[in-house]
């Protein structure tokens, strides 16, 4: 089980390194404008991409 979660972390890293690796200053950009929503929209914004994450998650062991 642990093997498999710092699998999983280790590719979380990964994806989030690609876009601040390939484009530096849309990456900027996009956290400027992060910094700027509201707590209720990163909050949502946030929920959303759990519930997409565990959907995601769900399929994959559904499939396996």
């Amino acid at each position: 089980m642990w093997d498999e979660l710092l699998v999983a972390v280790a590719l979380v890293l990964v994806l989030e390194g690609i876009i601040p690796f390939l484009a530096p200053e849309k990456f900027r950009q996009a956290l400027s404008q992060l910094g700027q929503l509201s707590s209720r929209s990163l909050r949502i914004a946030g929920l959303v991409s759990m519930m997409i994450g565990i959907i995601v998650l769900y399929l994959v062991r559904l499939g396996s």
